[in-house]
């Protein structure tokens, strides 16, 4: 990942704000950039010439991180629900149900998959990378699908080690 964004900097500086993670917490469920409580923190942060997809990433963003503004996540989601299955080996089949799900999601439904990844993740005491997330966002509707295909990489790929194990066999 290159240059942290400012946005997500400033978001993660709200972490111990509990009003106003409460005030952006409203924003789940509804449609990006409708509820009038996000607007304080959200719309500083949008260019003014910005299109509506980049807008509506900062307002889904914001609302995802206030559900679970942990500090430590690393990687993508790929990279987050892998953790999941191998913390819970047992839970392998459902959890990639649950990522196959993600990473079917058509743009309009982006935020309501990634509001139930998001909640799962929390459950599991996975943070997530919200600077990644942002990115991923942004890149999700581009045609030829380079977000899932890192995420889907992320999840069923092999490690270095494991590849290098496998070699060695």
């Amino acid at each position: 990942m290159s240059e942290p964004h400012p946005f997500v900097t400033y978001l993660e500086s709200l972490r111990e704000n509990r009003a106003a993670l409460a005030r952006l917490r409203r924003g789940l469920g509804r449609p990006p950039g409708t509820v009038a409580d996000m607007f304080p923190y959200v719309a500083p942060w949008v260019p003014a010439d910005a299109p509506r997809a980049l807008e509506d990433a900062h307002y889904l963003l914001a609302a995802l991180f206030a559900a679970h503004p942990d500090a430590g996540g690393s990687g993508n989601m790929g990279e987050h629900f892998r953790r999941v299955v191998r913390d819970e080996p047992a839970a392998a089949g459902a959890v990639e149900r649950r990522f196959t799900a993600l990473l079917a999601a058509h743009p309009d439904d982006l935020p309501f998959h990634l509001r139930q990844a998001v909640g799962f993740l929390r459950s599991k005491g996975v943070p997530v990378d919200w600077q990644q997330l942002f990115a991923d966002i942004r890149g999700w509707a581009q045609p030829d699908r380079p977000v899932q295909r890192r995420w889907a990489r992320a999840f069923w790929g092999r490690s270095a080690n494991e590849m290098q194990a496998a070699k060695e066999d």
